[in-house]
């Protein structure tokens, strides 16, 4: 089998797992909102929003940095070496870490009643990195089917053991389920490990190295990825964080379900441009002319793409968030109660932002200037926290959100500003308003019949509503010759 097909079949089957794994997530998170509540959510998204920043500095960027450095060894024994040494220092990294972040809680009184759930929650997190530093073995040998099998596996096992808890073990004792939905995480990732390391140890021996000389060296060279990596949490996470000790779970709750949502559709632009990466690093690389042209039909992909799910949700938020959670998380703007349909909506329009966000970020990676991305994650970062501080007070998870989008503006600003130094960017403008007339119509099209289709199957109209936009929508876009033939063809030619 050649490269090219073994790095196609690898990608497909990444996104597949990943496609498969999002279904499962929504999944549960029906399960956990209906379960636990609005402000039980909001405790149980806490922890893990908490953990998510500790994640990353413990992570570190050690698989790509993991994946790159063992390419680089020409033999086995040499790779064997690398990667034992690595997980090593991974080992190091998540104990000394998850330490500090099961101390740091005491520390925060809005935690006073989270402890066991963070120590808990800590060691799924812990096992996660873990993990991956496994899969990094998988990934140089194009073999990552078996880390999506493996993550299909542990999903399947942690939403077998939330359904035992919620409906038969825990169904009166929701106090003690709580943590028990938290221990399901647990016990997903134990299967998830072992699962991976079955995989791997077909490809390489795994043990624990002790060159700590070596150990030291790969850490400094993590150092400036991973506090890119960090600073990008901050901004895309800090919300929830804030929200918490600012306003009680309860915001939390109705502004995590949304973005839930958000992380599963943020997939969208990654995987095209991850696609695109390679044959845009060349082309520039070669100086080729062809580089307008992959910038401006990767541009019209992402705002094709970005356009009907805009569109789609300021239409049927408020089903989705129905249909995903619980009424409870619903708005009753008669009551003064602004739920997560109104978040979500306000969400979607930094979703919007971020897809064309991709663009310029990863045309920055792709000239090779990704230090720069340092300087304009911590400049986000920084407006983030400062608008949060703002606004929550006075409007909470939509305080929040608005704040979300605010920073992808700057974001949009930002990396526009520094990717065109290096790059020339041309739009097609009748390519916009072919999709934006596709996307109006759409959305009156949904619209019309919302209220039609309600009233026979109520929110669950939006399992008919949907395929039915989708459809009007790319009807619109042939009729109108919206999608270029070149789009067509450089998304063949990146795959």
């Amino acid at each position: 089998m050649s490269i090219a097909r073994k790095v196609l079949g690898n990608t497909v089957v990444q996104i597949a797992g990943r496609l498969f794994m999002a279904f499962l997530s929504i999944f549960i998170v029906k399960l956990i909102t209906n379960y636990l509540g609005v402000e039980g959510y909001g405790r149980y998204a806490a922890i893990y929003e908490f953990l998510a920043f500790f994640g990353i500095a413990a992570d570190l960027g050690l698989f790509t940095i993991g994946v790159r450095e063992m390419a680089k060894e020409d033999s086995q024994e040499k790779r064997e070496y690398v990667l034992a040494n690595i997980i090593t220092l991974r080992m190091i990294l998540c104990t000394v870490v998850m330490a500090i972040a099961i101390v740091s809680a005491y520390f925060i009184p809005q935690y006073n009643d989270l402890h066991l759930g963070i120590a808990i929650a800590s060691i799924a997190v812990f096992l996660s990195i873990i993990q991956s530093a496994l899969a990094s073995l998988l990934q140089l040998n194009l073999k990552m089917q078996y880390a999506a099998l493996a993550q299909v596996a542990g999903k399947v096992v942690a939403l077998s053991y939330m359904i035992y808890v919620a409906f038969y073990g825990f169904a009166n004792n929701v106090g003690d389920g709580f943590y028990h939905l938290i221990f399901a995480g647990v016990v997903g990732n134990v299967v998830l490990v072992f699962v991976t390391y079955l995989a791997a140890r077909k490809y390489g021996r795994i043990r624990f190295g002790t060159d700590f000389k070596y150990i030291r060296s790969v850490f400094v060279r993590c150092l400036p990825y991973g506090l890119a990596l960090v600073l990008n949490m901050i901004y895309f996470r800090i919300g929830s964080i804030m929200l918490l000790l600012m306003q009680g779970p309860t915001e939390v709750g109705l502004y995590s379900v949304p973005m839930r949502i958000l992380e599963i559709l943020s997939l969208v632009p990654v995987f095209f441009m991850n696609s695109v990466l390679p044959v845009l690093t060349r082309h520039i690389k070669e100086a080729s002319s062809r580089v307008k042209d992959i910038l401006k039909y990767s541009f019209d992909f992402l705002f094709m793409a970005a356009v009907p799910m805009v569109v789609g949700t300021f239409v049927l938020a408020y089903s989705l968030i129905f249909v995903i959670s619980s009424e409870e998380f619903l708005s009753r703007i008669d009551e003064g109660f602004y739920g997560s349909d109104i978040v979500m909506k306000i969400l979607m329009i930094a979703m919007m932002i971020s897809f064309i966000n991709n663009l310029f970020i990863y045309s920055i990676i792709a000239t090779n200037h990704q230090n720069k991305l340092l300087w304009i994650n911590g400049s986000c970062a920084i407006l983030n926290v400062c608008l949060n501080l703002f606004l929550i007070p006075q409007f909470g998870a939509r305080g929040a959100a608005i704040t979300a989008v605010l920073t992808e503006m700057l974001l949009f600003v930002l990396a526009f500003s520094v990717a065109r130094r290096y790059l020339k960017f041309t739009f097609s403008f009748g390519t916009v308003w072919k999709v934006s007339l596709a996307g109006t119509l759409m959305g009156l099209s949904v619209w019309a019949l919302r209220d039609i289709s309600y009233s026979y199957i109520q929110n669950m109209n939006v399992l008919l509503l949907i395929p039915l936009g989708g459809v009007v929508y790319s009807g619109m876009l042939l009729l109108t010759k919206g999608i270029p033939k070149e789009l067509l063809a450089l998304i063949r030619k990146s795959s």
